[in-house]
């Protein structure tokens, strides 16, 4: 799902291949379209989220492999 708005009076929402005018949806379809935004915000937070753990996991790994090897 994308959203062109180069004509910022009538912005165009692509979704599976087809276009349709933002301006002549429905409440409800502009509603799930705003819910839909959401959603694949919050996966792109907990995405990016992820990430951050797993390099912290990796870090304090490599922390615990060098104390120990410092440890023999």
């Amino acid at each position: 799902m994308s959203e062109n708005t180069n004509d910022s009076k009538n912005p165009v929402l692509t979704f599976e291949g087809k276009k349709y005018f933002i301006n002549e949806l429905s409440n409800e379809i502009k509603e799930s379209i705003k819910v839909l935004q959401i959603a694949d915000t919050q996966l792109k937070m907990h995405q990016d989220t992820l990430k951050l753990l797993s390099i912290s996991r990796n870090t304090l790994a490599n922390q615990l492999r060098e104390q120990l090897n410092n440890f023999d």
